[in-house]
């Protein structure tokens, strides 16, 4: 839909949330505006969102983040998340890798497998926290459990090199060939054969049965935007 300067305001949340949908972003604004100076911390991160991407107003770092903040001292994960994502990069904030760490931590300990891969990444290569393999792996393996495809890859790194977690190729198969049922990347595929290389036939054959039968767990309880 076209956006037009006498598109109507939503009322409600969930008008806007429509508006967004249908791409009348000048209404969708509007509407996420009203509830975000309320409080409303799934409205203040759409908000951030929309200044972010710059829809329906001029892209703005500096705004994007203001939103994520409010929404985020609210215990909004997604928002964590983003804000977090803004001050490892140095979009809209002075870049800070502890601050962005300490953002995703927020996130992950509500259960957001995305923040969860992205704090096992900041220990992985100690961006803003000690490099550490095994808290890398543990928040890696938290990610995986709930289907984070980049984090089952890092996973089954690990336990292939036996970084952070005893070298074990079942384990690498297991989440190597999780990550490339999700990823259509070549290497991935070609380092899960290198994993199952390693594997007598029954070990190969109880890593399949590994694979066909996990089931992702359940994401956290931090409210959806």
């Amino acid at each position: 839909m076209a956006m037009g300067a006498f598109s109507a305001p939503a009322q409600t949340f969930e008008e806007a949330v429509a508006a967004h949908e249908r791409g009348d972003y000048v209404a969708a604004y509007r509407g996420f505006r009203v509830h975000a100076e309320q409080g409303d911390a799934s409205a203040q991160y759409n908000l951030g969102y929309m200044y972010l991407n710059g829809e329906g107003v001029p892209q703005d770092y500096t705004g994007a983040a203001k939103w994520f903040r409010r929404a985020a001292d609210q215990g909004f994960a997604p928002a964590q998340l983003h804000l977090g994502t803004m001050y490892h990069k140095g979009q809209g904030v002075t870049q800070d890798y502890a601050e962005a760490a300490k953002r995703f931590r927020q996130a992950a300990d509500q259960g957001f497998a995305p923040a969860q891969f992205l704090l096992g990444f900041m220990y992985d290569n100690g961006q803003g926290v000690p490099q550490d393999y095994t808290e890398a792996a543990k928040w890696y393996r938290q990610a995986a459990d709930r289907g984070d495809a980049s984090a089952q890859l890092n996973l089954g790194l690990m336990y292939h090199k036996g970084q952070g977690v005893p070298q074990d190729f079942v384990q690498a198969y297991l989440w190597l060939n999780l990550s490339a049922s999700r990823r259509s990347d070549k290497r991935v595929q070609e380092l899960r054969d290198e994993a199952a290389a390693r594997l007598t036939p029954a070990d190969l054959a109880l890593a399949q049965r590994l694979s066909r039968e996990w089931r992702p767990k359940a994401e956290g309880t931090y409210p959806e935007n």
